[in-house]
């Protein structure tokens, strides 16, 4: 089958889902643009502050949710069980669950004065549901740290090219970001400015290759991550998040273009097979694959961006659905790309081909050989640098904002939910996340990452279960949100279940956690039914005219 069909179908889905949506979603959500937003109502100058423009704040949101997953997710599941059962996950998923997933995240925060979704969950379902909840995301944060710090430090070891732009980003958008919000200089000609400063550092970069010399060059590398990590996730968001991952996603958005205009000009056939197997080494189709692909069709972590940095930054409600559904349709744009990347314009078989390049397990160098075969006649051999320089800026835009996302987080949890005093402090609670991310990132216990894909998809499940209790609360249409999480839910204790029979009596550290997250979910699914029950008897009750006292207006 030709690549042009794939990706025309998909882009019709996805104008399809956009369209649709815009008008559902606004009409259940009453989105009204006069409604004052959290970033302007508890403005502090540190998290609550509010976008120049909702660009600059669709650049920030993009950039931190789509970091790897989109493209690792979609790379591992073609070679594992075929190129169709990722495409159809990919693009039905973005649409029907992972776009209503993010925006209704967005949008709830919004609505409750910037809160994140843990926080939200104890008027929803209560305190003790709250907990749990809490506890569970703020572990499973920590290991997003940690995950994309490996990631990260891994590409700066196999591609030193990309070391000088990735780290001097940092300093052009220090400088983008005062310039705009302290300084007052334009935006088109501070934006211009600060794209023509990255591409000098892109030709420095290829011309000064910087390589680590240490004995461990991967630990050195993750603490010099982290640290930076840690200082930027209390740095006000105007100076270096926002206007850094605005910058970011002009190269992801450059990516897109020239990958989409790659596959139009050399239009390659899909080589790979459509479908491999329903069992493969990685595990079953289902429930394994909606695991793997995760932020290419869905993602917990989406939910705890948007209502954690996203939604105290959005200057006005009427940007809600453009940045909350709108990204993560990008995002299912890029993984379609991913996909036709490797399964059409890489071969199948022989040297070099898309199995042997993944048996070494880089996916980043695998990707990034697609992604230069697709634009080879527009960028010749430089599609190949430029695709790891997007990945790079990506992982990087995603480390930090999870970094501040687990600071606020734990302040919420330990400091204010618990009481205990000491870990209101911010720089504090950073300092702990850091050393406990750089702990997780090395050594033998980095051997949990199995349980980190199902995590993150359980996080997508309990923020489904409680935006449907938010929903129910408020008499709004629930259906929409309740079949998506509890397909999630099902789909992602399932994966538990692989986990927990797959390490019984081999590794009870993966083992004890699969069962611990296991009994989170279950607790916080009983809390929300319980919850719902409580309102449908109230609602019968006064339906009927029973009331404590009589009925009013009576003797």
């Amino acid at each position: 089958m030709n690549s042009v069909f794939i990706a025309l179908i998909s882009i019709a889905v996805f104008v399809f889902g956009w369209r649709f949506y815009r008008a559902k979603l606004s009409r259940i959500w009453e989105i009204d643009p006069k409604n004052p937003t959290p970033a302007h109502t508890k403005f502090n100058g540190v998290d609550f502050v509010p976008s120049k423009n909702w660009l600059f704040l669709f650049g920030h949101h993009f950039s931190s949710i789509a970091g790897a997953g989109p493209i690792l997710g979609p790379v591992l599941a073609c070679v594992a069980w075929g190129w169709f059962p990722a495409f159809l996950w990919v693009v039905l998923g973005s649409v029907f669950i992972g776009g209503i997933h993010d925006f209704s995240a967005l949008i709830i925060s919004v609505r409750n004065g910037g809160d994140s979704i843990a926080d939200v969950s104890e008027k929803v379902v209560g305190r003790n549901a709250r907990i749990f909840f809490s506890v569970f995301i703020f572990l499973a944060l920590v290991l997003v740290v940690a995950v994309f710090a490996i990631v990260t430090a891994k590409t700066l070891i196999e591609t030193p090219k990309i070391v000088i732009p990735t780290f001097g980003m940092i300093f052009v958008a220090v400088g983008v970001g005062l310039m705009i919000y302290k300084w007052k200089v334009n935006s088109l000609f501070s934006t211009v400015a600060g794209l023509a400063l990255i591409v000098a550092l892109i030709v420095a970069g290829d011309k000064y290759p910087l390589v680590l010399h240490a004995k461990n060059p991967l630990s050195v590398w993750i603490l010099i991550l982290l640290l930076y990590a840690g200082i930027a996730s209390v740095l006000p968001v105007n100076i270096l998040l926002q206007p850094r991952d605005y910058l970011s996603a002009f190269f992801l958005f450059a990516g897109l273009i020239f990958g989409y205009a790659g596959i139009f000009v050399s239009h390659p056939t899909m080589v790979a097979p459509a479908f491999v197997s329903f069992s493969s080494a990685r595990g079953f189709l289902w429930p394994t694959m909606f695991i793997i692909i995760a932020c290419g069709a869905t993602s917990g972590f989406h939910s705890l961006v948007a209502s954690g940095t996203t939604s105290k930054q959005i200057s006005n409600e009427r940007y809600a659905f453009r940045i909350g559904y709108g990204a993560m349709i990008a995002e299912g744009v890029l993984s379609v790309l991913a996909i036709i990347a490797v399964a059409a314009a890489l071969s199948w078989k022989g040297p070099g081909s898309y199995p042997e390049l993944m048996k070494s397990g880089n996916w980043i160098g695998t990707f990034a050989a697609g992604f230069g075969a697709l634009t080879k006649p527009i960028f010749g051999s430089f599609g190949i640098f430029f695709a790891m320089l997007i990945l790079n800026a990506f992982v990087m835009t995603t480390l930090d904002t999870a970094t501040r996302i687990t600071r606020y987080i734990g302040v919420e949890l330990f400091g204010k939910a618990l009481g205990v005093k000491f870990l209101k402090n911010n720089v504090l609670m950073t300092v702990i996340i850091v050393i406990f991310a750089y702990w997780l990132s090395t050594g033998p216990q980095a051997r949990i990452w199995p349980i980190f894909g199902a995590s993150n998809q359980l996080i997508a499940a309990l923020v489904l279960l409680v935006t449907t209790a938010y929903l129910f609360s408020k008499n709004k249409p629930t259906l929409f949100v309740l079949i998506p999480g509890i397909f999630m839910l099902v789909t992602t204790i399932a994966a538990l279940g692989v986990e927990m029979a797959k390490n019984f009596g081999r590794s009870w550290l993966l083992f004890g956690i699969a069962v611990v997250l296991m009994i989170m979910a279950v607790f916080v699914l009983i809390e929300a039914i319980n919850h719902a029950a409580k309102i449908r008897r109230s609602r019968i009750f006064n339906a009927k005219g029973f009331h404590p006292f009589g009925t009013p207006g009576k003797k």
